[in-house]
């Protein structure tokens, strides 16, 4: 499959835009929460484009080369999930005008950007489905959804909905995509905006649309207006279906993230760990990891930091982990900086822009990683391989390698120091550490005939290369 090759360089963002930066106050609504509020699912803190826009140079710094955008389009909620008009900004996140002069900026800056493709289900005041409000039965639209009677009870309390709607959500009724009308419908807006300069799309929920034609086409649309347009698609669990050249480039990496979370929370064991990262590497093979979106928080979950209870050495862990596997990193915003939450809304809470309150530790440690990636050219297309743990039991030992350089990834889980075996890689070598400083404590490379022995301390890792000179 031809993977875009400018996501396996990629360091995503990903925005929740109500929450990110406020750069003009004059689109917030009447009724705008003080920034910083406890978040809740209907109230808006005033985030929007032009904020973004502010913050390029944030990102910049921080070493992001790519965003992901929540649902931009017009729509009664935060999330926007519920979308209304998929060829309308949001006027709460500023004009036409707004977001093409942020996608302008962001290209002229050799950023790319990606937006949410919500296709599945829309909002109640989709014209579609308004109209079926309006005209019942008689409604031209009625082939739009799955309708099972009239009237729809859309905002009756305690009585069931008669349409399909996501999860039972009565704000979000689900189109029916084997409707010729639907899909002409969605093509088009698809096409609209990759035509417009967006880099690509993250589809939201696409399993829920179980129809594989739907799917190619829908590839096809996008593809034919830019090749390099990148499709990732929202899927949870190990499904190579979705990853192939008539669906997605690659799909949101949650398997991932949940062997690393759960190795280093203690949940699982290194053994355990070990036979995921093996399942997901049989499952997809090692091309197609390169098109992942690798994530450890998302809108979608709890914040990583509350997860890891705060602890910074699991959290340095985690990140170096991460970093270390094929795919395009991403980091959520505000976890650079120590932002904690629970499950939605909590992980939605507004960006604190007062440096005072930041993690400092854990952001320069981000962007010591994603600068030692962006100079790492094993980590962004070497092959990956696991490698057994036969040295200390908690220590993980992984390889990226191609041209015959290799680079060692390795992650002692143990509170106690580690000794570590690296066989040498010619008859003279002088390890290199890429850089020393990514190793979470002193340690110390000896060498022992034709390998080195390294001495981890306890929940601490680095990369070690055996490219001499």
């Amino acid at each position: 499959m031809n993977i875009p090759e400018w996501v396996k360089d990629s360091i995503f963002y990903q925005i929740f835009p109500d929450r990110f930066a406020n750069g003009d106050q004059a689109n917030d609504p009447p009724n705008v929460q003080q920034w910083g509020s406890p978040p809740d699912p209907i109230h808006f803190q005033g985030g929007d484009l032009t904020g973004i826009e502010q913050k390029l140079d944030y990102l910049q710094d921080l070493g992001v080369n790519a965003i992901y955008l929540n649902p931009i389009f017009l729509s009664p909620s935060t999330h926007r999930y519920n979308t209304v008009d998929y060829y309308r900004i949001d006027p709460k996140l500023g004009t036409p005008d707004d977001f093409r002069r942020l996608l302008k900026k962001v290209h002229q800056r050799g950023m790319r950007l990606i937006l949410d493709g919500v296709f599945n289900h829309c909002g109640r005041g989709f014209f579609a489905f308004n109209d079926l409000l309006e005209n019942g039965k008689n409604s031209p639209y009625v082939d739009w959804f799955y309708i099972h009677g009239f009237p729809l009870n859309a905002y009756s309390r305690g009585k069931a909905t008669r349409y399909e709607a996501w999860w039972g959500f009565k704000s979000l009724p689900k189109f029916n995509v084997h409707h010729p009308a639907v899909r002409k419908y969605i093509f088009e807006v698809a096409r609209y905006w990759v035509e417009e300069g967006i880099d690509g799309w993250r589809l939201d929920v696409p399993n829920e649309i179980d129809d594989d034609e739907f799917w190619e086409e829908f590839r096809h649309v996008v593809k034919s207006v830019n090749p390099s347009a990148y499709l990732v698609g929202e899927i949870w669990d190990l499904m190579p279906r979705w990853v192939n050249d008539t669906h997605f480039d690659g799909v949101m990496h949650y398997p991932l993230r949940s062997a690393i979370l759960d190795v280093l929370s203690g949940k699982t064991g290194i053994n355990d760990f070990y036979a995921r990262l093996l399942q997901i590497e049989q499952t997809y093979g090692q091309d197609d990891l390169f098109g992942m979106y690798l994530l450890l928080g998302s809108h979608d979950t709890e914040r990583v930091k509350t997860l890891l209870n705060g602890d910074a050495q699991k959290l340095h862990l985690a990140y170096l982990l991460m970093f270390a596997f094929p795919g395009a990193p991403s980091i959520y915003y505000g976890d650079e900086v120590g932002l904690e939450g629970g499950r939605d809304p909590d992980c939605r809470g507004a960006f604190p822009w007062d440096e005072s309150k930041w993690n400092l530790e854990l952001r320069q440690w981000i962007q010591k990683l994603i600068e030692v990636r962006k100079a790492t050219p094993l980590l962004r297309r070497g092959k990956w391989r696991l490698l057994e743990p036969a040295f200390c039991d908690g220590v993980v030992r992984m390889v990226r390698e191609g041209g015959g350089d290799q680079l060692f990834i390795m992650a002692n889980l143990n509170s106690e120091p580690c000794r570590i075996t690296i066989p040498a890689g010619s008859n003279n070598p002088a390890p290199q550490q890429i850089p020393q400083d990514l190793i979470g404590g002193q340690f110390t490379v000896e060498k022992n005939h034709q390998q080195f022995e390294i001495v981890l301390p306890g929940m601490s890792g680095g990369y070690f290369s055996t490219s001499f000179s």
